[in-house]
Formats: structure tokens, C-alpha cells, sequence
């Protein structure tokens, strides 16, 4: 005789049935709640909570990430948008090469926070170019729109490819 299993309703969303539970708490879930992990199906909460225990920086990693990522950044920045349509191939590069720079630099330790101070101390470090060619191209002399636009270009793909190097696959609730 075979026996039907009970009708399981996801913890979350009451009027979803399903068949899937967290390998962890064993809370019945539905796929929009489900996070895939290597181990299996997992509930947003399980994920979360063990996300936090990989927060593993020190106060020293804030403080040289930062100075570390804007002065690449910076130097960067001098660099890449002097070769123009190389720039759209180059800046990418930059990003990552910044992003592995200051992983190997904290000795691959990770959070949420240090990720975002890195982003904000890249953009910083690329911006006084920035400003310098706006002011210039405001003022009429010496500078083009399309140095302008480089430099933009690049600020802007360096900090998000930094960022999302640094921080890898995130949770989104």
C-alpha cells in the first residue's frame, strides 16, 4: 500500500504548496524562496544566518583595502583612459586586477562591509581625473567631451567590477 505524502504548504507563502524543504531546518519552502547551495536547497534565513559567520575581516582590512583600492584606482585612471577605445577592454581588466590585488592583501578575508568601503574608495580614487577634465571642459580650454567620457566610462565599470569581484554571489531578499 503506498501512502501519499502530506500536502506540504511553503513557511512563506502559505497558498504555495510544494515538496521541497531546507536541508537544513527542514522548513517547507517554494522555489522563490529557495537558495541553491552546494549542498542543496536552502531557505533565505538558514543562508543568512550562515552567511554571517563568513564575516571574517579584521579593522585593519577596512583601512588598507580602502587606501589600497584608491590608489590603484587612481593610478588606474591615469592609464587606461589615455587609450581611448581600448579603454571599453582595458577598464574591465583594471577592475579585476584591482579587485584580486586587494583580496590577496587581506588575505582573501570577506564581508558585506568591506566590499561596499572598497567600491566607495575606487570610485573616490578615479574621480579627481574626472573632476579635472569636467572642470576643464566647463572652463573651454584644454579639455574634450570625449576624455570626459573615458574617464566616466571608466569610474564607473572599475568600481562596479571591483565591487562585484570582492563580493561574488549575494543573497537579494
Amino acid at each position: 500500500m503506498t501512502t501519499t505524502p502530506p500536502i506540504l504548504y511553503c513557511a512563506n507563502h502559505p497558498q504555495v504548496e510544494t515538496t521541497l524543504r531546507c536541508n537544513r531546518c527542514e522548513k517547507p519552502i517554494c522555489p522563490r524562496c529557495a537558495v541553491s547551495t552546494p549542498t542543496g536547497y536552502r531557505c533565505k534565513e538558514c543562508v543568512r544566518g550562515q552567511q554571517k559567520t563568513y564575516e571574517t575581516t579584521v579593522w585593519y582590512d577596512y583601512l588598507s583595502a580602502s587606501i589600497l583600492g584608491g590608489v590603484l584606482s587612481f593610478l588606474g585612471s591615469l592609464i587606461v583612459p589615455n587609450f581611448w577605445l581600448f579603454t571599453f577592454i582595458l577598464a574591465p581588466i583594471a577592475g579585476v586586477i584591482i579587485a584580486e590585488v586587494i583580496r590577496f592583501a587581506v588575505r582573501r578575508r570577506r564581508s558585506r562591509r568591506l566590499f561596499q568601503i572598497v567600491a566607495v574608495a575606487v570610485a573616490v580614487g578615479s574621480l579627481p581625473l574626472l573632476a579635472t577634465g569636467i572642470l576643464y571642459l566647463v572652463s573651454g580650454s584644454l579639455g574634450s567631451i570625449w576624455d570626459v567620457v573615458l574617464r566616466g566610462f571608466y569610474t564607473f565599470v572599475v568600481t562596479s567590477t571591483v565591487y562585484y569581484r570582492l563580493s561574488g554571489i549575494q543573497l537579494r531578499t
